[in-house]
């Protein structure tokens, strides 16, 4: 992919339209980016979105849940594409469907709509211009915006012979071209090379530096985990959990814990770490044990205790659902696919 160029580039440095920042007045500033207040939202009889309240400031934040969870509602009440039945969506203080506040915001759908005659190049440019670019404005910003995703040398050829991957930069690509406050992702990884989502990675983190705020939806619960500052899961309509997936997996405390114990003395074990009020079951298989247990902070803390009174040689200690995919099934009572 190559360095990336510093995002100041995408900033106005001719006469053509004029930075966006200039839209947002110091009291704007002060108020949340991304504002969810008690927004609901119904499709006919069907309540897809159920009294959200929601706020972002900054950073990247993941965006989970199962098929149906409202996930896809809840990026289009960001964007302004449709407004809440009840509660508001703003931006900086100003409604989300409004101009002013669609301005600060840049949209990589998940699904593709191009004119598929039309190169990657020609794409974007366009797309500079029903912004608002002077001619040599948006051609400066579509160069500096197709370098940032790695998209240079291959911008050229038609959109009809371009990969999944390929799309999904020059979509990323559109987003970027008047330089958004809030950046929001629907699967941006999809498609995308092990080489190429790593630069991609790298990408988001570096637009997060530079003050951006990040809205990531996706089902590659690995990536988000490593990627994101904070989750919000979706389940049903509502936000189930906010925050870190440590913070979260804090709060499940009430939910048992997977531990994988490979110990000598493997019965032994498991007839004293039944007695531990923490501790729910126990199975004995030919590889160790797989303890389930409440509070695993206490679990760790007595099990710690236990090994030195009783001289256990503790191969291996893995917790099991330590993972997003665990996290997600907790709070959704299922497996945690999405």
């Amino acid at each position: 992919m190559g360095p990336p160029i510093p995002t100041e580039a995408l900033l106005r440095t001719d006469s053509g339209r004029g930075s966006d920042s200039s839209l947002v007045t110091d009291d704007c500033s002060l108020k949340p980016l991304l504002l969810f207040e008690h927004a609901s939202k119904w499709y006919g009889p069907v309540l897809a979105l159920n009294q959200v309240t929601l706020e972002l400031t900054g950073g990247i934040t993941g965006l989970v849940g199962a098929n149906g969870a409202g996930k896809s509602t809840l990026l289009r009440l960001a964007t302004g594409q449709i407004a809440p039945t009840l509660g508001r969506v703003t931006v900086r203080g100003t409604d989300a469907r409004d101009w002013r506040a669609r301005r600060l915001v840049g949209y990589c759908p998940d699904a593709d709509a191009f004119y598929e005659d039309l190169s990657g190049r020609r794409f974007v440019r366009v797309m500079a211009r029903l912004c608002g670019y002077a001619r040599r404005e948006a051609d400066r910003r579509t160069d500096a915006a197709l370098d940032l995703v790695g998209m240079t040398g291959r911008a050229d050829r038609p959109l009809r012979g371009y990969s999944k991957g390929m799309r999904q930069r020059v979509k990323l690509a559109q987003a970027l071209l008047h330089d958004p406050e809030l950046l929001v992702l629907d699967e941006p990884l999809s498609g995308i090379d092990p080489v190429g989502r790593q630069d991609l990675l790298g990408l988001f983190r570096q637009l997060a530096a530079t003050g951006k705020c990040l809205l990531v939806s996706s089902h590659e619960l690995e990536a988000l985990e490593k990627l994101t500052d904070h989750v919000v899961v979706m389940a049903r309509g509502r936000v189930a959990a906010v925050g870190t997936l440590q913070q979260i997996r804090d709060r499940l405390d009430d939910y048992p814990l997977s531990v994988r114990v490979e110990v000598d003395r493997p019965r032994e074990v498991a007839r004293r770490l039944l007695a531990l009020p923490e501790v729910v079951g126990v199975e004995v298989d030919a590889a160790g044990l797989v303890v389930r247990a409440h509070h695993p902070k206490r679990f760790f803390a007595a099990f710690g205790r236990l090994t030195v009174e009783d001289g256990w040689e503790v191969r291996r200690l893995e917790p099991l659902d330590e993972s997003a995919h665990a996290v997600l099934g907790y709070l959704l009572g299922g497996s945690g696919r999405t």
